[in-house]
């Protein structure tokens, strides 16, 4: 169902970047959310910290906002023993750096406003940040969909041209996986403007906008995401260990890192360093001897190299020869989908990978990479099914020349088995080439910019953990808990975006794990002290996980805000359930945050369903009655529970006066979402 986007997606991230060679997915990637992959690994810089540390965290520059109404931490490395002294306007404050070189110093910002500077002096260079701003600063989490930027969503180009907000800064952090303790990591602050806003996070960008409209302060955005990654990578291992989840991959993280292992941040790559004797030998070489290479078509390809149902790694190879000279323009190559994971080598060059079955592998070749003559494509299958590896037809495989030519793909190739996967072979704990190990982000990307004095996190991310949502319940709480005890600010405002709808609509009543996700965000929101649900069911693309509605997302964030952390009179919340009365033959729903009272969106108020003792699920005929809703059946005779919008893509019908949706819930298992907590 993703594959008309594709091409869309693909054409609008080559037009966006300056990038010579993309990788495979859609504008962020893979299924869950995940970043494009750049050759082999994940995308991401793996390089150990440098030798010579700044004498400022890299965190601090040119354009940045420092919190007010708090004393702001500022670091960095020097000398041990080293005296530096940090200003600010009129205030001062002096740090030693200690026996690992870093100094650190607490220091009261000035009024709110500005612009200000600020000047650190240690006793070999002066480092000074020119056009400060002291106001708000928010941490904007998560994976690609708080990734997704101005210039990807809806009215891109109007709200770019409009997007004039100088007093609205923004910093995306640089990718970095890790296996141990990274002492700096940072990006480029910038001012909101035409020029810049298109590369800022849509969901951050409106959340600012209308913090800052209402508010009128200066407003810091730091956006610390990585597509296609769960919670547990933004998580240290201390607060993991005490959830008992996910104590296996971390052993496997800690042999890794003891040995000093690539720090990929995922387990495919370090399972092909193991055992691809093709890596090893570099089959993708285009001077490599194939000539022992047995003969094999594709679509297909296995049977001849006797792993027709089995797993397997396979490398395939196949010269095409180029017209002299070879047409101009962007040159794409198309290999349909591919299970379970495919790596694709033009002329000796990784042009990226892909763990997402489903996603028509669409490859960008380089202008510089063709050559008139021969050229040597080289293709890496890991193989789990016996009807995985190439599923499209041989008219799907294809590569399509600057000038339009189309050359055919599919038949004749030289294959040659590099892995027999089946038992007892071990096969990788995961299959994602981007970083979904355990703590290898928090570690990257997270731990380096703390304390740096903030309001409180967004957090827009669960996508990678559906298939685990439930458990999720458990992980995202840790999360938070973790986070505020690594900032040391205490129990800061975090607000969370819930999903909207995604996928194929079921015209059953049904289950699976969006609605699962769904109801650990609301439980979530619900128990975890200063923190907020941003409901969103009403809004998504059903094919397309990356949904270009980010207006919507962004303002009902800024919702919770204004009316939990500012104290403004705003609706952030739609219905939401307060009680149930089971009678003889229905159920009577009691809702709060029924501002405005309760209002039917659409032709009629859908999406319940309704069961008895027997847990048989069938749609149920529903009314509103003051502020509540009866629900019933003729099918149930004795109804005992209750679901609305249970499924990943329901139909949203139940609002309140305001607009904003009621989430979806059930009382089968976990009943109510209690009161959220209240302003501070």
């Amino acid at each position: 169902m993703f594959g008309k986007h594709i091409l869309a997606a693909a054409a609008a991230l080559l037009a966006a970047t300056n990038c010579a060679v993309l990788a495979q997915g859609p504008p962020m990637g893979p299924p869950m959310g995940g970043p494009p992959m750049a050759g082999p690994g994940v995308g991401l810089s793996t390089a150990a910290a440098p030798k010579q540390l700044p004498l400022v965290s890299p965190i601090f520059g040119d354009n940045m906002v420092l919190q007010r109404g708090k004393a702001n931490t500022i670091w960095g490395w020097s000398d041990p023993g080293d005296s530096v002294q940090v200003q600010i306007g009129d205030n001062t404050a002096t740090g030693v750096a200690a026996a690992n070189r870093r100094w650190q110093v607490k220091i009261q910002p000035p009024a709110v406003g500005g612009p200000y500077s600020i000047k650190v002096t240690g006793p070999h260079q002066t480092v000074e940040f020119h056009n400060v701003l002291v106001g708000d600063v928010w941490l904007c989490g998560g994976q690609s969909n708080m990734g997704l930027s101005l210039r990807q969503v809806e009215n891109a180009d109007a709200e770019v041209k409009a997007a004039n907000y100088p007093n609205i800064r923004f910093v995306t952090i640089n990718g970095k996986s890790a296996y141990h303790h990274v002492d700096a990591v940072g990006g480029q602050w910038q001012a909101v403007t035409p020029q810049s806003a298109g590369w800022a996070s849509a969901v951050a960008y409106f959340f600012a906008r209308k913090v800052q409209q209402q508010i009128g302060v200066p407003i810091g955005l730091i956006v610390d995401d990585v597509g296609g990654t769960p919670a547990e990578t933004w998580t240290s291992a201390e607060a993991l260990h005490k959830i008992k989840d996910f104590d296996v991959p971390l052993a496997e993280l800690k042999r890794l890192a003891d040995s000093n292992a690539p720090e990929y941040g995922n387990y495919i790559q370090h399972w092909y360093d193991i055992n691809d004797i093709g890596q090893k030998e570099h089959w993708e070489s285009p001077v490599l001897d194939d000539s022992s290479w047995k003969p094999v078509t594709i679509p297909g390809g296995f049977k001849e190299l006797g792993v027709p149902d089995t797993p397997a790694l396979v490398w395939f190879r196949k010269t095409i020869t180029m017209p002299d000279p070879v047409p101009a323009g962007r040159t794409m190559v198309f290999l349909g989908e591919i299970e379970r994971m495919d790596t694709f080598y033009l002329n000796g060059r990784s042009l990226g990978g892909s763990s997402w079955v489903e996603n028509p592998r669409v490859y960008f070749v380089p202008n510089s990479l063709l050559k008139p003559g021969p050229n040597v494509m080289a293709i890496r299958v890991l193989k789990t099914k016996p009807d995985g590896g190439f599923l499209n037809k041989p008219e799907d495989l294809h590569m399509v020349l600057g000038d339009k030519t189309n050359v055919p793909l599919a038949g004749e190739w030289k294959a040659k088995l590099s892995v027999d996967a089946r038992d007892p072979e071990q096969l990788p704990i995961a299959y994602e080439n981007w970083p979904v190990m355990p703590t290898v982000l928090y570690n990257g990307m997270l731990e380096p910019i703390a304390p740096i004095a903030i309001t409180g996190a967004i957090w827009y991310q669960a996508e990678q953990n559906s298939p685990r949502g439930y458990a999720y319940r458990r992980v995202l709480p840790a999360m938070i808990a973790d986070w505020r005890d690594l900032f040391q600010q205490g129990d800061f405002p975090f607000y969370i975006v819930s999903l909207p709808f995604f996928g194929q609509h079921s015209t059953t009543p049904t289950d699976d794990g969006w609605a699962d996700i769904r109801e650990s965000l609301a439980v979530t929101a619900a128990t975890v002290p200063h923190s907020c649900l941003a409901v969103t069911i009403d809004t998504g693309d059903a094919d397309n996980i990356h949904s270009k509605q980010k207006l919507q997302v962004g303002e009902r964030v800024a919702n919770c805000a204004l009316a939990n952390y500012y104290g403004k009179p705003v609706v952030f919340a739609g219905p939401t359930l307060k009680s149930v009365d089971r009678r003889a033959d229905s159920i009577r729903l009691h809702f709060t945050h029924t501002d405005g009272g309760l209002v039917v969106k659409g032709d009629k108020l859908g999406e319940f369903s309704i069961a008895g003792d027997d847990q048989k699920w069938v749609w149920a005929d529903a009314r509103i009655d003051g502020d509540t809703v009866i629900v019933s059946s003729p099918q149930v005779a004795h109804p005992k529970e209750v679901r609305y919008a249970w499924q990943s893509n329901p139909t949203a019908t139940l609002f309140n006066g305001a607009g904003l949706p009621a989430a979806p819930f059930r009382t089968d298992k976990w009943t109510l979402i209690t009161e959220p907590v209240r302003p501070y």
